[in-house]
C-alpha cells in the first residue's frame, strides 16, 4: 500500500510538473474565430479575383483564384497579414480572458515564451519563403507552404501547450500535401484548412475541456 501510495504521488507531482511548464491558457472560442474569420477571407477572396469557370473535375466554386497582377499580390499579401495579425490578436485576447477566468494573474512567463518561439520560427521561415514566391511570381505552391509550414508551427510547438494542438497540426500539414498535388485549386484547401478545420477542432477541443 505504502508503494502505491509513493506512486500515486510521484505521478501526481509529475503531471503537476508538466502543467507548469506547459501554456494552457489557449481558448476553443478563439480557434474557432479564426476559423470563422479564414472561411470569410477565402470566400471574398474567390468571389472578387476568383475563376468561376469549371476548370477540372472538381466543381466551379472550388476554383482557384488569380493574383496574377502586382495589385492582387499586393493585396493577397495585405490581406494575408491583416489576417494573420486579427487572428494572433484573437489568440490573445481570449487567453488573456480565461487566464482572468480563473482568478489567475497575467504573466509572460517561460511556459509561454517557449510556446511563441517554437511557433513563431516555422512560422516566420515559411512567410518568408511565401512572400518571396509572391513577389517573383511563383503563385502555384504558395498556399500549399502556408499549410504546411502553419501545420509544422502547431506541431512544434505543442510540447509546451496543450497537446491537442498537434491534431490540429497535423491536419493542417495533411492538407498542404494534399494540395501541392492539387494546385489549381489553392482556394478550396485555404477554405478547407485555415477555416473549416479550425472550426471543428475548436469544437472538439471546447467539449472536451467542458466535460473536465
Amino acid at each position: 500500500m505504502e508503494n502505491n501510495e509513493a506512486i500515486n504521488t510521484l505521478n501526481e507531482i509529475k503531471d503537476m510538473m508538466a502543467k507548469s511548464s506547459r501554456f494552457q491558457s489557449i481558448s476553443g472560442t478563439s480557434i474557432i474565430l479564426i476559423g470563422l474569420y479564414a472561411s470569410i477571407v477565402s470566400a471574398g477572396a474567390w468571389l472578387l479575383w476568383g475563376n468561376h469557370d469549371t476548370i477540372s473535375w472538381l466543381p466551379a466554386c472550388c476554383s482557384d483564384i488569380s493574383i496574377n497582377s502586382p495589385w492582387r499580390t499586393k493585396m493577397a499579401i495585405f490581406v494575408a497579414l491583416l489576417l494573420l495579425l486579427v487572428s494572433f490578436g484573437t489568440v490573445c485576447l481570449f487567453s488573456f480572458f480565461k487566464i482572468k477566468r480563473k482568478q489567475n494573474a497575467f504573466h509572460f512567463d517561460s511556459p509561454m515564451r517557449r510556446c511563441l518561439f517554437n511557433f513563431c520560427v516555422p512560422m516566420v521561415a515559411g512567410g518568408l519563403l511565401c512572400l518571396a514566391m509572391l513577389i517573383q511570381g511563383h503563385y502555384g505552391l504558395t498556399s500549399s507552404f502556408m499549410l504546411i509550414f502553419y501545420g509544422l508551427a502547431l506541431i512544434n510547438c505543442h510540447h509546451y501547450t496543450t497537446s491537442d494542438i498537434a491534431v490540429l497540426g497535423y491536419g493542417e500539414l495533411i492538407l498542404g500535401l494534399i494540395d501541392c498535388f492539387l494546385v489549381r485549386h489553392a482556394i478550396l484547401f485555404w477554405f478547407l484548412g485555415f477555416g473549416m478545420w479550425h472550426v471543428l477542432f475548436g469544437l472538439y477541443y471546447t467539449l472536451k475541456n467542458k466535460k473536465r
